[in-house]
């Protein structure tokens, strides 16, 4: 028995002993390194806002172990990028091994101060070279970053304690301390132009009794945490126009995020809200994208007004982690909306309230986990910590001319708490709605489908057929079930789509008039 472990632990000891390297001679590189791209681009950031991490790998692909003896940027010390090179960091670096047939990873960042240049004029290309070795031997991968000068808006810090200022919100007339950071806009901000971006950290707040008047072209860019919120007898009018091209936009206001590297173009959440507070009024969005925030427009309170709290037209409301549109009791008038992927509702009117939709296309194609609400939620109460309900008339919710659907189903839901003493009025008309209830658990009279107080003449679970609801591509095209199919009684009231095409002879369903897609190659 021992002469076998005996036997068992040398062939072992040989195996192990005979798999190991017994050199590790390191030839100098010859100028033979191959990379997983000869330009490294870092996209577009605004000045002082600091880069994504960005990476290059770096491959040895001969047989022998391989020593470079410097890495470092063109511009050296004075360089603008940072490196990390297989665990180090700095700009310079020397002897670097890379085992035969092995690689490593380079990752690069960077923040650009643009006032650094001279004559940035608004943008200022920024570049440099890492080099790989020197003189016959040199390789150069190319940085490339495009950097934005922009306005930015964002609160005061105490110098002393570091405490960065909050705000005391005007909400209905009564004064409410939060800890959200942020601070009131000043005269010279309280008109925003095309000039610039805007960059904005922590709430921009309206002041009680202004109005904000955010011109054609203008790009709003917010940062995590961060919105634009509007004061108790202040106003806000987002004054976009149609692109001549729908693809550039250059005439939409925009509402993102502060990120502009392509990663981050389509991820919801990276900003709050813009949020019209109870008090506020007449707020006129027309011609606006806003996309990528935990909820696009949070609207509050004024359901009585005479002029709507909310009129957005021509507008488009993407990529809300949580609601495209909430109303909570207010009144909003809303005209070739189109609102796609929400984390909750595409549009929620709840705890009752006052809701005009005519030509708007409400779909709901959220892929990013489950969701519990539908496209539309219409309800007409609020619970409070100890399930108590606050219950408030829905005046009126009509959605005439609209699409209505989604990758649930079904896509509308009309969640009452019945009181004698209060009112719930809503009807589709002339819909296209996706709602299959093959369960039988949507009952009672809010589900008749045949009621005509409530549902005329619409078209139920037909195909719309979008273009491409991952792309928030809703144009429809030659084989939807809308076309043609609008009440031409509301087509004259918004007689031009969203992409200012006339709908007036022969409306289609929602807001967009078809189109025939090319064909792919």
């Amino acid at each position: 028995m021992k002469r076998s472990f005996y036997f068992l632990f040398t062939l072992v000891f040989l195996i192990i002993w005979s798999s190991c390297r017994k050199d590790f001679e390191f030839y100098t590189s010859t100028g033979s390194l191959e990379f997983s791209k000869d330009t490294v681009y870092l996209d577009t950031i605004f000045t002082n806002i600091g880069s994504s991490t960005y990476n290059l790998k770096v491959y040895n692909r001969s047989d022998d172990d391989i020593l470079i003896p410097s890495i470092k940027l063109g511009l050296g010390q004075n360089s603008e990028y940072r490196l990390n090179v297989d665990g180090l960091t700095g700009k310079e670096f020397n002897d670097i091994q890379i085992l035969a047939k092995d690689s490593i990873f380079i990752f690069v960042e960077t923040t650009i101060n643009i006032n650094n240049f001279p004559n940035p004029d608004g943008n200022y290309l920024y570049t440099d070279q890492i080099e790989f070795d020197a003189g016959a031997n040199l390789q150069e991968v190319e940085l490339v970053t495009l950097v934005k000068d922009a306005v930015f808006i964002y609160p005061e810090r105490d110098n002393a304690t570091k405490v960065i200022e909050t705000l005391t919100l005007d909400i209905g007339g009564e004064q409410i301390e939060t800890e959200l950071q942020g601070r009131e806009l000043i005269a010279s901000e309280l008109t925003m132009t095309n000039d610039k971006p805007y960059v904005i950290y922590g709430f921009a707040t309206v002041p009680t009794g202004e109005t904000l008047t955010i011109e054609a072209g203008s790009r709003l860019h917010f940062h995590d945490n961060s919105g634009l919120i509007v004061s108790n007898g202040a106003s806000l009018q987002v004054n976009g126009s149609h692109s001549t091209d729908q693809e550039l936009l250059e005439n939409e206001v925009i509402f993102e995020g502060d990120r502009l590297e392509p990663n981050f173009s389509n991820v919801p959440g990276q900003w709050g809200t813009i949020w019209l507070l109870d008090g506020s009024i007449n707020t006129i969005i027309n011609y606006a994208t806003i996309k990528n925030a935990l909820v696009g427009v949070l609207c509050d309170g004024n359901p009585d007004e005479v002029n709507d709290k909310l009129t957005i037209k021509n507008s488009q409301i993407y990529n809300s982690s949580s609601f495209g549109i909430l109303g909570r009791n207010t009144s909003i008038s809303a005209e070739n909306l189109v609102i796609n992927n929400a984390g909750q509702s595409s549009f929620a009117g709840t705890l009752g309230g006052k809701y005009n939709l005519t030509h708007c296309t409400i779909a709901n194609y959220w892929s990013n986990g489950f969701r519990q609400l539908p496209s539309v939620l219409l309800n007409n109460f609020v619970l409070d910590e100890d399930n108590n309900a606050t219950i408030t008339d829905l005046v009126e919710a009509n959605f005439n001319n609209c699409i209505i659907y989604g990758n649930d189903n079904p896509e509308i839901l009309l969640d009452e708490i019945e009181d004698d003493a209060v009112v719930f009025n809503f009807k589709f008309t002339n819909c296209l709605i996706r709602f299959e209830d093959n369960n039988d658990n949507f009952t009672g009279p809010n589900y008749n489908l045949t009621d005509t107080n409530h549902y005329e003449g619409n078209i139920f679970n037909e195909g719309p057929n979008f273009k491409d609801t991952e792309q928030n591509m809703l144009i429809i095209g030659a084989e939807s079930a809308a076309i043609n199919m609008g009440l031409e009684t509301f087509a004259t009231q918004v007689p031009v789509d969203i992409l200012n095409v006339n709908r007036t002879a022969s409306p289609d369903i929602g807001a967009y008039q078809h189109i025939t897609f090319p064909e792919d190659d």
